[in-house]
């Protein structure tokens, strides 16, 4: 039995799982000296990256950069959303010693630029919201010339934690819409359209010189109407950074692909998001919010340590601090 191509599937049908991918969406396999050693110091440090749990196609260039997004309390999450790989249960405890491994890390990997990003954890009475704020500090303290961007989760609309993170003073707050509200349904059955524009939102008006971001999938049955609308929400309340990419189907148990944009649709939708009002509209294939993120820090944001340019540095070799050389630096924030 021959796998179709997307092109022989009538208008109108999602796609099957199986089948054959635009050229286009074709990406190298994850390889390189420095893709193995931050891959071997993750699991040195028992961290876990969202470049990995998500099934990010940008993983080899990202990592072959010296970069990573970093999943902070855990690898299950509390939501069962349509669209994502990261798998859905009962969290395990909290890491207290998690911030400073993550600040260890980004202090070895010499980047410009980190993402620190969580699943959701809604039994938590701040949502995580005191676990971002901790690493946040931690990273910047250990690593001054690295810009810090933390993409949240809705902490069930509780402003008050949203504040513990902004008080942090991370230079991109990223939480990501996803979709457009008519697919939220299916797509983040637990979540509000309303209450993550609220998010974004908040944060704005907390802190005007964090720049505010958010990200969106298409190819998940949404209509070129509705997508201009969801970029007129986000510029109404100044949202800054605005990613877009085409959804990739996880596995059978996952939403379908509706169907694939091509690579002058996604300029498209840029060219409009800028029109109305967006500082920065990252929109292709293979985009997903961190992607080049660390250009969208350097170019827009006015407390930038840095102009973007990669600059990554050799891991050092040798053992880690045990957990009795952590505690008093976690002490000390």
């Amino acid at each position: 039995m021959s796998i179709p191509h997307p092109d022989q599937i009538p208008s109108g049908q999602p796609l099957p799982f199986k089948h054959r991918r635009p050229d286009w969406l074709k990406v190298r396999a994850p390889w390189g000296q420095t893709f193995q050693d931050i891959h071997g110091m993750m699991r040195a440090e028992g961290l876990h990256t969202v470049c990995e749990e998500a099934r990010c196609p940008n993983i080899g260039e990202c990592w072959g950069a010296g970069t990573a997004t970093f999943l902070i309390m855990g690898d299950t999450c509390t939501r069962s959303c349509g669209f994502c790989a990261i798998k859905t249960g009962k969290p395990g405890f909290v890491d207290v010693l998690e911030p400073e491994k993550v600040a260890r890390s980004i202090q070895r990997m010499g980047v410009t630029h980190a993402v620190i990003t969580s699943v959701n954890r809604d039994e938590l009475p701040d949502g995580g919201a005191a676990i971002f704020a901790r690493s946040i500090r931690r990273s910047r303290a250990l690593a001054p010339d690295c810009s810090i961007e933390v993409l949240i989760p809705d902490f069930r609309g509780d402003r008050a934690a949203l504040q513990v993170v902004m008080d942090a003073r991370p230079e991109i707050l990223n939480h990501n819409l996803e979709t457009v509200p008519r697919l939220y349904r299916t797509v983040r059955p637990q979540a509000l359209y309303d209450r993550s524009l609220d998010i974004l939102r908040w944060a704005k008006a907390m802190d005007p010189s964090v720049l505010s971001k958010t990200g969106i999938m298409v190819g998940l049955g949404e209509t070129e109407a509705e997508l201009e609308q969801l970029m007129r929400d986000l510029a109404a309340i100044e949202v800054d950074i605005l990613t877009v990419g085409q959804y990739l189907r996880p596995s059978e148990q996952h939403l379908p692909i509706q169907r694939y944009y091509r690579p002058e649709e996604f300029d498209r939708i840029r060219e409009l998001g800028l029109a109305l009002g967006l500082r920065w509209v990252e929109s292709g294939p293979l985009v997903r919010s961190s992607y080049r993120a660390e250009q969208q820090v350097a170019g827009l944001s006015d407390r930038s340590p840095h102009d973007g340019s990669p600059r990554p540095r050799p891991l050092p070799s040798g053992p880690g601090r045990d957990a009795a050389d952590l505690i008093p630096l976690i002490a000390t924030d």
